[in-house]
């Protein structure tokens, strides 16, 4: 019988891997514009390599940046259909400390109790998205 995998993040047996270029970074980060026009391209061929050797990839998507919506939107999608796990910051948290028993729940709590800004991907989401679908 065949695995299932469920894109559980567990502690012990989970990489996270993330690429974020925001903009306001871009005063203090050399070639800036360089970096964000392949950001989407490393991000997937690292995810792709992963998958290869068949690890459970969970892609942070309001993390991950690209030099357009459109390259992002793309990016995303074709890991999603390779076999990645797309989820967001908030996701991977609440993952990770599981429920209120956790020793940091208050901490952690404070922490997604705020507002995430707009990540621009809602837009992506919404409606009938053939490439999420």
């Amino acid at each position: 019988m065949a695995v299932r995998h469920l894109g559980r993040i567990s502690q012990k047996t989970s990489v996270l891997f993330l690429c974020d270029m925001q903009e306001k970074f871009r005063p203090n980060i050399a070639y800036f514009p360089q970096i964000v026009s392949v950001a989407a391209t490393l991000l997937k061929s690292t995810t792709l390599d992963l998958l290869e050797k068949g690890l459970d990839v969970h892609v942070v998507a309001d993390a991950c940046s690209s030099r357009s919506q459109v390259d992002r939107l793309i990016a995303l999608s074709r890991m999603k259909q390779s076999g990645a796990f797309l989820t967001t910051g908030e996701g991977v948290i609440l993952q990770l400390v599981k429920d209120s028993k956790h020793p940091n729940f208050k901490e952690v709590q404070k922490l997604i109790m705020e507002p995430a800004p707009d990540s621009g991907l809602l837009q992506l989401f919404q409606g009938q998205n053939p490439l999420f679908t």
